[in-house]
């Protein structure tokens, strides 16, 4: 069957891709570029926002059309299909397969069906499960944690992904071991919340302590996302800061600078809490690389509300942000109890949060001109008279192709820095497997 996976969303869905991806081709799939060129199209889906779900609306409708000249079948996976919302499209645009996050490894079964196919369970087994490592790939993803026990008022995840689920460091450890062995230079452990760890099962090493172990099997670069503040202990900071192989880069999502509108999204924090874990990982670690995710235009967030946020940003000096315009999505608490704000209000504010993003990004990489640090190439950018790659603090950067011939871990001297990238000349062969503390 000539098969074609589409995938939005986290990064998360791109773990499920890949897992879906050696569960088809284990049933002999032969997967094609194009949907056109197709008999099966699975659409991995995301949730979060209405973007996404608004791309997967307009992709299903074109394949409902194709539908209509041809035999296809059309799966829908992901958040998107665990909620009502998403199963009303599934209707409406006749689609043939529908597994929620928790039943992907039913994908098997789905294809044998010679009826639809629907289901939302939450199984067992996917926690169990251990893909193949990817082909070529220097950087990997590896999931530790599903689901999530915290209930943000904005946020759909609970709903469909489920509580907390830890994976068996065992487990973890065979497919970190799997990626080393098939040469990734550069893995990235992947939950919901990642600080949550072992929580849910009596027994399991801690979050700190599972870093500690898969720094153990060797490979250079050890990242991690996403992390709650609630669960940012003070233990997961001395493992970063005594771990070498674990890169001091930090993704600790904010959504706001004010204590009033935390206490509306159900954050669990207030910004004094939030500071003082920031204070406490530049104590460790002042060379930490800080990027966040903030929620503009929450509802009833005033204009001095956003004047907090703005204060924070300054305060923290972020290296980098994801920043989103607040979007209502059905289910949640927010979007049942509160009135949106107008749109021209929202994207006046997020307008005026990039402007803020863009001097710190600058100021924050402006201080690595002139120092070197290891770049992990993989290979070759939009203009090809460049080699393109990232830092160990996730800063994209460019270096000439004819100084990287090839993908792999190279030392780079900073010359140039610009609010999105830095770029650099090689200044030696590739890193040796041991790595210095500090280095971006």
């Amino acid at each position: 069957m000539k098969t074609h996976i589409i995938t939005y969303g986290c990064q998360m869905n791109e773990y499920d891709t890949h897992l879906v991806r050696s569960e088809l081709a284990s049933l002999g799939a032969e997967f094609v570029e194009s949907w056109r060129e197709a008999d099966f199209v699975l659409v991995n889906t995301c949730a979060v926002r209405g973007k996404p779900v608004e791309k997967v609306r307009s992709l299903l409708g074109e394949l409902r059309k194709e539908k209509e000249k041809r035999s296809l079948m059309v799966g829908m996976m992901g958040c998107l299909a665990q909620l009502e919302e998403g199963q009303q499209l599934a209707r409406k645009f006749e689609v043939d397969v529908l597994l929620g996050p928790g039943a992907i490894t039913e994908i098997g079964k789905a294809l044998e069906a010679k009826s639809r196919f629907w289901d939302l369970s939450f199984r067992e087994e996917l926690t169990h499960h251990l893909p193949p490592a990817p082909e070529g790939a220097l950087s990997a993803y590896v999931t530790i944690i599903r689901g999530c026990n915290h209930h943000c008022t904005y946020c759909i995840v609970p709903t469909t992904r489920g509580p907390e689920v830890s994976r068996h460091p065992n487990l973890i450890l065979r497919e970190v071991e799997q990626l080393k062995a098939s040469g990734v230079l550069e893995v990235t452990l992947l939950g919901q919340n990642v600080n949550s760890y072992g929580k849910d099962q009596p027994g399991f090493p801690s979050f700190a302590e599972l870093l500690r172990l898969v720094a153990q099997v060797g490979i250079p670069r050890i990242k991690f996302t996403t992390s709650h503040p609630v669960n940012f202990t003070d233990d997961v900071i001395a493992a970063m800061a005594e771990t070498p192989e674990v890169c001091r880069y930090i993704h600790l999502p904010v959504q706001s600078g004010s204590n009033r509108v935390l206490r509306r999204m159900g954050r669990e924090y207030r910004r004094e809490w939030y500071l003082d874990r920031i204070r406490a990982i530049r104590e460790a670690m002042p060379d930490a690389v800080l990027s966040t995710d903030i929620i503009v235009g929450f509802p009833g967030e005033t204009e001095e509300d956003f004047q907090e946020t703005l204060s924070l940003y300054d305060e923290v000096r972020y290296d980098s942000a994801y920043m989103f315009i607040y979007s209502p999505r059905p289910g949640t608490p927010s979007y049942k109890h509160f009135q949106d704000l107008p749109r021209e209000v929202k994207v006046e504010r997020l307008q005026r949060l990039i402007e803020k993003q863009k001097e710190w990004s600058y100021r924050q990489n402006q201080r690595w001109v002139g120092q070197t640090v290891e770049v992990l190439v993989r290979g070759a950018a939009k203009d090809e008279s460049f080699a393109e790659g990232h830092t160990r603090g996730n800063h994209p950067t460019l270096v000439p192709a004819t100084q990287a011939p090839r993908p792999g871990l190279y030392q780079v001297r900073v010359q140039q820095a610009t609010p999105h990238m830095l770029l650099g000349e090689v200044v030696g062969a590739q890193a040796p497997a041991t790595i210095p503390l500090l280095m971006a």
